[in-house]
């Protein structure tokens, strides 16, 4: 097995489109099987032998450092590094390169904070160096790239082009796509500009390309998912719990339920599709909670049913309430009898006063 070079890992997004799970919280701390999401990505980049990650900060920048520290309890060497202003990804990269202790030609992994992903670490490490290439990108093949960006490869798997979102059927010459993780030649990092906003996926990969780089994609068709948006948040989250994502950092055993230290589920409440229960919350008897996730200290009571949907921290469901693809933010209150669907999203503390009342985003 090739041995993993040292990291960058990309956490400094706003995590917009995950309000209001976001408000009080970075998208890459927000739990995901019982741990913050990016407890997943370090243990499984330590699982491929690196060893040092500098983490490239900004949004709630402060929350990091207390909670992971200097990464021993990982087995890793943690550094953090935040952004006065916001960067980009490329800006990013750049601005974090004075914490890494590579040589010229040393590859350089680069993870992004939010895509929860089975890739053969090792395997790019090694494409990367067999090929020769200036940066290597994890490509994956997605059924409908409409809402990516395309990268075509040739035979020998070296990036030609990269391509915006295609518009109609006759662009989508591919059904690759940028997975969000690369590995850098040190020296690479090194030319990119300094103090302004630089897009690796806009600017970097494409001014590398025309100058003639090697860029090389390496597909791996493994588990890849985008968890931008609540939705897939949750499903992310679940399908760590059922195992159809790999991870070593979920805390228990792999099956239709994960059930944290201090949380209450009445005997004849059924808990299913790879749900969690963080630590104090409280399942209410003849609840049914399918493919959710209730943070820490959530309560839902008795009679409610919570589907595909998140449940923020020290938030609550009210008797006999449905809440079917919704996210209910931290200590928010959604009262009995009502319904909650549709991709409805309560803000962090709201009211909702019991009364049968149907919610959804185009009432």
């Amino acid at each position: 097995m090739t041995q993993a070079p040292e990291a960058i890992l990309l956490v400094g997004g706003k995590g917009t489109r995950l309000r209001p799970l976001t408000v009080r919280t970075p998208k890459p701390m927000v739990p995901a099987a019982g741990v913050p999401f990016l407890t997943h990505q370090l243990a499984r980049a330590r699982a491929a032998g690196v060893e040092h990650v500098v983490m490239a900060t900004s949004y709630l920048a402060e929350v990091f450092e207390p909670y992971f520290g200097d990464g021993s309890d990982l087995g890793l060497h943690l550094e953090y590094v935040t952004e006065e202003e916001p960067l980009g990804t490329g800006g990013a990269i750049r601005n974090v390169a004075p914490r890494l202790h590579s040589g010229p030609d040393d590859p350089v992994l680069i993870f992004n904070g939010d895509i929860l992903t089975g890739l053969d670490i090792p395997a790019l490490v090694a494409t990367h160096q067999e090929s020769g290439a200036d940066v290597s990108l994890h490509l994956s093949r997605v059924e409908d790239p409409r809402a990516f960006g395309l990268v075509p490869t040739d035979e020998a798997g070296r990036v030609l082009a990269f391509l915006e979102k295609p518009q109609t059927p006759e662009e989508i010459v591919t059904d690759q796509i940028n997975a969000g993780a690369y590995v850098f030649r040190r020296s690479v990092i090194d030319t990119i500009p300094t103090g302004r906003p630089v897009s690796v996926e806009r600017e970097t990969f494409p001014g590398l390309l025309e100058s003639g780089a090697h860029l090389q994609g390496m597909v791996d068709s493994t588990y890849w998912l985008d968890l931008g948006t609540p939705q897939a948040f949750v499903r992310g989250s679940a399908d760590l719990v059922l195992g159809r994502a790999p991870s070593p950092a979920v805390p228990g055993r792999r099956g239709e339920s994960l059930v944290l230290d201090g949380a209450h589920v009445a005997p004849d409440a059924k808990l299913s599709e790879g749900t969690v229960v963080g630590m104090g919350a409280h399942v209410g008897a003849g609840a049914r909670i399918t493919g959710s996730t209730l943070l820490d200290g959530a309560y839902v009571a008795e009679g409610a049913v919570v589907t595909d949907s998140l449940i923020g921290a020290g938030a609550r469901v009210g008797a006999r309430s449905h809440v079917t693809g919704a996210v209910v933010g931290d200590g928010a209150d959604a009262g009995a009898d009502n319904e909650l669907r549709d991709g409805l999203r309560l803000w962090c503390d709201a009211v909702l006063p019991d009364g049968g009342v149907r919610f959804s985003p185009d009432r």
